[in-house]
């Protein structure tokens, strides 16, 4: 057939070599979600079955990783049935890769609908080496410019459709979905952060972005969404209405990108600072004004709520001589070793510690009353007692008790602990004292 003159093949002679060069032919018919395979070589004697479920076969084709066969978060896979309804020829690439291969295959797929729609042929080619390495490099290319950008779309408000659709993580190529913006958005917003969807709702609402855009704007906010792996990652919503001399039009780009690594490491440098700022430098517990605070707020709880608080203040006995006889290094060390005993006590407890000051520091027991805090101070007094401290050995603490009253204020429930702590001072140190 090769050597025939150009002027000689029929119509049959075309038909029979598109046939022989194709690598596979699918027939399906989305009324029964099925579809036949006519043809299947090379590859796709392993990829696609006899027959199977079109609705598994566009899962297999759209919804999976780039360069690996591992499919997206089932959150994801609502959208396959959009993916898969075709009015017109669709032609794109994608990347394939069979089970227990590590390589991709670059594979060019073409739809060919019936004249009515009701099924659709599927055409597949697997690219030689030569061209995948090309489409390769180009795509690596692609990937260095917008590798952050996860998905992205056009919209149209009036006509509520959504075209142009790219999910990066997928295929660095347009995918073909019928679906509409008011759907779209409803179906996405179970993938945002429980606490974000109110604010996505009200900014994606097509009432409000056709009242706060004026051509050409572009506005963004960050939230946290589920990515197709299926984890909560912080990203950048990004909406651009389309610069156009058109009041009444109402286009959009929209955008997703992705900064979660950067939200990480903002937050981790925020919470070093915040921690900073409340943390006493030397002994890690909570600092003089934090602690002062954390005060205020359990008296404004005890105003609201007939849960009990208590607090109490320990000092350690005669730390004066320590730093008179040992230094103030040691002086130091003995109250890094005390404070991480009273820490140590209280996670358990769900109490907050704080350095009042020199060697005084303050618990706020919350759900404790007067007694279950004596207990707790008893406790606490026993294991400063018995602990080995460094260079010095042995040092004991005298401790102040008391219960919050509903109408306390700051100035009498402090000078209530301070009496208390004093009282045991003044009685031979090393005791608890509730008043």
């Amino acid at each position: 057939m090769a050597k025939k003159s150009l002027y000689d093949y029929t119509f049959d002679d075309l038909s029979g070599l598109l046939l022989d060069n194709v690598d596979a032919v699918v027939i399906v018919d989305p009324a029964i979600d099925a579809y036949k395979s006519i043809i299947r070589k090379g590859m796709f004697e392993t990829f696609l079955k006899e027959s199977g479920i079109y609705h598994d076969l566009i899962l297999d084709l759209w919804f999976h990783f780039n360069d690996s066969n591992e499919k997206v978060a089932g959150d994801y896979q609502i959208f396959a049935d959009n993916t898969g309804v075709f009015k017109s020829k669709y032609s794109r690439r994608l990347k394939l890769v069979l089970e227990d291969e590590k390589i991709s295959h670059l594979v060019q797929l073409t739809v060919y609908p019936f004249e009515d729609a009701s099924k659709y042929i599927f055409v597949m080619d697997e690219f030689n080496d030569n061209e995948s390495l090309q489409e390769s490099l180009t795509t690596k290319k692609i990937n260095t410019i917008q590798n952050t950008y996860l998905f992205s779309m056009y919209i149209d408000l009036v006509a509520d459709t959504t075209s142009s659709i790219n999910v990066t993580e997928i295929s660095d190529d347009v995918v073909n979905y019928n679906l509409k913006y008011s759907d779209w958005r409803m179906m996405i917003v179970n993938m945002i952060w429980p606490e974000d969807q109110e604010q996505f709702l009200r900014r994606t609402d097509p009432e409000y972005l056709k009242k706060n855009f004026t051509p050409g704007r572009t506005s963004s906010y960050d939230c946290m969404m589920r990515n197709l792996e299926g984890k909560f990652i912080w990203v950048k919503l990004i909406f651009s209405r389309a610069q156009t001399y058109n009041d009444d039009d109402y286009r959009f780009v929209f955008m997703v990108q992705d900064i979660n690594d950067k939200s990480m490491e903002l937050m981790s440098t925020l919470q070093k600072y915040e921690e900073k700022a409340i943390k006493d430098p030397l002994t890690g517990v909570l600092n003089h004004g934090e602690i002062e605070t954390q005060l205020n707020n359990a008296l404004a709880r005890r105003q609201s709520s007939e849960d009990p608080i208590s607090i109490m203040m320990l000092d350690l006995d005669k730390f004066k001589e320590v730093n008179d006889n040992y230094g103030h290094a040691v002086g130091d060390t003995t109250l890094k070793h005390f404070a991480k005993i009273l820490m140590d006590i209280s996670v358990e407890e769900k109490a907050l510690v704080g350095r009042w000051g020199g060697e005084e520091f303050v618990i706020v027991c919350r759900d404790k009353n007067g007694d279950a805090a004596f207990e707790l101070a008893e406790r606490l007094r026993e294991k400063v007692a018995a602990y080995q401290f460094p260079d010095i050995y042995h040092i004991t603490c005298s401790i102040g008790v008391t219960e919050l009253a509903a109408g306390d204020d700051f100035k009498g429930a402090f000078d209530r602990l301070d009496k208390a702590m004093y009282a045991s001072k003044h009685n031979g140190r090393n005791k608890v004292t509730k008043l």
